[in-house]
This record gives structure tokens, sequence and C-alpha cells, in this order.
């Protein structure tokens, strides 16, 4: 098998445009891929086997997604000759841990990885390809061929504010199968902002029996957060789908919630905008934070944490008042309030270090001295490319989400009325597919500081799961392809054919999904 293995991946690497021809019609599309004569016929007497100890959870994983959207049980740990389903570990062509290779032949299917992420994304594309096909006499039939695979960039994330409006565990849970479904691997949770704290600190109670009172639109509406013990089996159940949490704690700036909660800390702010700070020049707020940090980072395995760092200045005013907040720019020679906010900013990095854990901010970061091989920068002011500029010419790393296309609370129909736009731009499923890391760099060495790309959905006009699902839905597949296929190879045209195929997949969800083909069929949903 193994000479049989190294001619497949020869042959794959050298046939090269020959595979547009009959490649499998997958999202994210494959790196490279051929459909051939045969069949392979999976049904109850299928055994799904592996002798690496390190891939038999994925087995028991394949078996459950067999039952669950096909209701097939296969034969576990025990090897069929003539029907069998095998994972392999070998050493691929690349040191990329998530690449693999699928192997469909009439007996015998082999994904092989050299390790347990290359596995999934292996059984992901087989999963994919054995959800559309119908089941005929409790069998389903794929066809033979060949898939070699691999991402464009280690981050491909999804980011859900739910501050501003709260969806509770089972959504969070089926968004984290989708994502897995289309290769997404970073899952960026907003849990703190103005609206409310969603994320329960035991050594302050009041952060969610106060901060988690109220949504963007009703700021008496029950008390809604996760407890402890949810979070940690939302990041056990993302895990298990190779996709990391990352926890966000917003700060200095929309700290409303907090601030409700543990007046003390805040730095004030005025109007619509009051107590939107927390308060820099106390020395009990940077204590306080950190204990938070702290008891954050034992929630998640993720050693990231994200800080916010945005939008300061909208509740800042207040600080030229503060008499401790000005005898801390006295004292350490802060000339000006942007120089306190690098100044709050730096004291919480070295705070969340302690705890081993990457810093990552809002662009506006790039403006402060943080150290460069321990912080991530999120470029999102598509307005702003002299702050990417900047965070790349400093030696961050970059995870590119810009507004346009990638925000997408903003609509992605001119015809739609409920959410954001930019100057008359929005973030069409064309626009999020069409999405290029290289157009935003000037060199080789900046393209390798580029981790990858992101879609942010901030939730001010999203209040329940069916606009949720009509946000998402599907230009998250899009974000897929964008993210994990080369560029060089995409076709939106060819993307909407294989789009298509979902369309069932998403009903069988209950998914009210926006029809880019014929969007007078699933009309806007404005709430």
């Amino acid at each position: 098998m193994k000479s049989k293995y190294i001619f497949c991946l020869l042959f794959l690497f050298v046939a090269g445009p020959i595979f547009a021809q009959k490649a499998y019609p997958i999202i994210p599309m494959p790196e490279q891929s051929i459909q051939k004569e045969g069949l392979f016929i999976l049904n109850s007497q299928t055994s799904v086997y592996t002798e690496c100890k390190d891939f038999k959870p994925l087995v028991k994983f394949l078996d459950n997604e067999l039952k669950q959207y096909k209701n097939i049980s296969v034969i576990k740990h025990r090897r069929n000759k003539h029907n069998a389903i095998v994972f392999k570990k070998v050493q691929m062509q690349t040191a990329d841990p998530e690449a693999y290779s699928l192997v469909i032949e009439q007996n015998c299917i082999y994904i092989n990885a050299g390790s347990s992420q290359g596995i999934f994304y292996g059984i992901m594309s087989l999963t994919q390809l054995l959800r559309e096909a119908p089941v005929q006499r409790h069998s389903v039939f794929v066809n033979c061929g060949e898939i070699y695979d691999r991402p464009q960039f280690k981050w491909r994330g999804i980011m859900l504010d739910e501050s501003r409006h709260f969806f509770g565990k089972k959504t969070v849970e089926r968004l984290l199968d989708w994502m897995a479904y289309y290769k997404l691997n970073i899952f960026h949770w907003h849990l703190t902002d103005e609206p409310a704290w969603r994320l329960q600190i035991k050594q302050y109670p009041k952060l969610t029996t106060i901060g988690a009172i109220g949504n963007k639109y009703d700021s008496t509406a029950l008390a809604k957060f996760y407890t402890q013990k949810e979070i940690k089996e939302i990041v056990a159940y993302a895990k298990a789908r190779f996709i990391t949490v990352v926890p966000e704690i917003d700060m200095p700036g929309h700290a409303t919630a907090a601030n409700r909660a543990y007046p003390e800390y805040s730095g004030g702010g005025e109007g619509k905008y009051a107590n939107f700070t927390f308060n820099p020049g106390k020395e009990s707020t940077y204590q306080y934070l950190t204990n938070i940090l702290r008891e954050t980072a034992g929630l998640f395995s993720a050693k990231m944490i994200h800080v916010g760092g945005d939008e300061v200045s909208f509740g800042s005013e207040n600080w030229k008042r503060d008499t401790g907040i000005q005898s801390l720019m006295k004292r350490e020679s802060l000339t000006n309030l942007k120089m306190v906010e690098a100044y709050f900013i730096q004291r919480m990095a070295d705070s969340a270090r302690q705890f081993d854990r990457e810093v990552l901010a809002w662009d506006e970061a790039a403006d402060d001295s943080l150290p460069k091989d321990s912080t991530i920068i999120f470029w999102w002011r598509q307005d702003q490319p002299q702050q990417l500029d900047k965070a790349l010419n400093k030696g961050y790393k970059v995870v590119l989400c810009p507004r346009i296309p990638l925000y997408f609370d903003f609509v992605q129909d001119k015809s739609h009325r409920k959410g954001r736009t930019w100057n008359g731009g929005f973030s069409s499923l064309e626009k999020v597919y069409a999405f290029s890391a290289l157009k935003y760099v000037k060199n080789k060495r900046q393209l390798q500081q580029i981790l990858g790309i992101q879609a942010n959905l901030w939730t001010e006009t999203v209040v329940t799961q069916k606009r949720l699902d009509f946000m998402l839905f599907p230009r998250m597949a899009a974000l897929a392809e964008a993210a994990w296929s080369q560029s060089s190879a995409k076709n939106y045209q060819d993307f909407l054919f294989r789009l298509q195929k979902e369309f069932p997949l998403y009903k069988q969800a209950n998914i009210y999904y926006y029809n880019p083909l014929n969007p007078a069929k699933t009309p806007e949903i404005t709430q």
C-alpha cells in the first residue's frame, strides 16, 4: 500500500489542471482532487479502523457523524478487507499538520495524514461527500478518486458577539459543528461589552448577577450568561472538532456592564458612553482585571486572550478630570490620553503573559509597543490601511478581518435594509469569496506575518436564531474557501455550483439562509 500511496501523491502533484475537470464538489475546494470510475459503498458492513492510537478517538467521531446524518452505524476498530475506512499515519510532503489525503477505492477508503488534525479534515471532506449523497437501500455511494489538501492559512476564524444578544450553548455548539464542517478552526468569543457581561467569574459574582442583566435593546432583560461548567463543556466540544476557542475580555473601553457591577473600577465616560472605561489611574483596577484574566485563562485551553483595546476614545474624556489618572500621567510621563491607553494595555498584556497567554488586540494596539513575539493584531478598520502597515512594519502577526467584506453584521444584498453599510458598501457573498490577503501585503515577508482571516458577527441587529443563521449562511462557506483554498484556484461561478448542494443540508438543519441564486426565495429576516 505504501508504494501505491506514494504513486497517488506523485500523480496528484504532477497532474495539475486536469483535476478541474472532475474535481470533487467540496467546500472549501481542495488543493487537488479528481474523481475516477467506480463506487465505494458505505453501509452497516463498513468498518472504520486505525492502527494509530492517536487516531482512535476519530473512529468514534466518524461513527457518530454517520449515525446522525445517515442513520448508518459502522463496525469500529476491526478491519473488513472488502469494505473499510482506514486512517493511516504517514509522512506528508508538507510540514503542515492540517494536510491530508483522501483515497477512495471500491473496497477501501484511506484517510492519510501526519497528525490527528489532518485525519479530522479528511473525515470532514469524506463526510461532506457522504452527507450530500442520497441513501439507497441502507447504503451510501461515493465516487472513487483522490484528494490531496492543505489550508492556505492556519487562522480561519469566526467571531460571535454575545454581549449584545445572548444565544446560548446549543446555538454555539451548532455553530461549532458547521465551522468544523467547513474546516474553520478559530472561534473568537466576544463575551463582554457595554450591554452585558456573559462569563461567570467566581471571584466577582456581581459580574453576572448584575452585569449579565440586559441586552442591546432591553437593559432590564433577565441576566443571561455562561457558567464555568458550560464554558468548559463548550471548549471541550470545540476541541473535539479541532477548533480553538479564544475568549475576549474587552478593555479598557467597552466596560460598561462590568462597571455596573463594580463601579469602583470605572474610569467614567459621558452621555451614551457613561462608565465606558476602566480606570487606569487606580492600581486596584489592574489587580481586579488580572484576577479576571487568571480565572478566564483557567477556563480556556487556548494560549491566547483577546483584550480588545478598541474605541477607547469614545469614553476617555473623563480621564482628563480624574485626579488618579492625572497623577499617573505625571508619574509615568504620559503626555496624552493615547499614551495612557498604551500604558494600560501594556500592563494587562504583562498580566496575560504571567499565565502564558499571547495577547490579542484590535488594530488600535498597533500604535503601542507590545512585544511582537507574543502579540497578535486584528486589522478591522479597512478605512485605515496605515494601521495594517504599522502592524506589519513592527513585525506583529496579523489576522485580517476588515469590515468590508468580513463583518457579517453588514448587509449582504443591496436590497437588504437591516444591518450596516459603509459608504454604500456591504459584505456580499461574492466579496467574501474573493477576499485575498495578497491584496494587502507588499512582499513575502509580510505575507508570512498574516496568520489568516476571520469574519466578525456583531449582534446589534441580530436578535433571533433565524437572523443569526441568515447572516452566517452561506457567507460562512465563502469565508471557509477564502481562508483554506489557494486564491489562484478560486472561481466564483464554480463555487456557486458547489454551494447549491449545500442548500438541502441547510434546510435539513432548519437553517434559514440567504439564497444568492434566488434572493426572493429567502427574504431578509430583520430580527
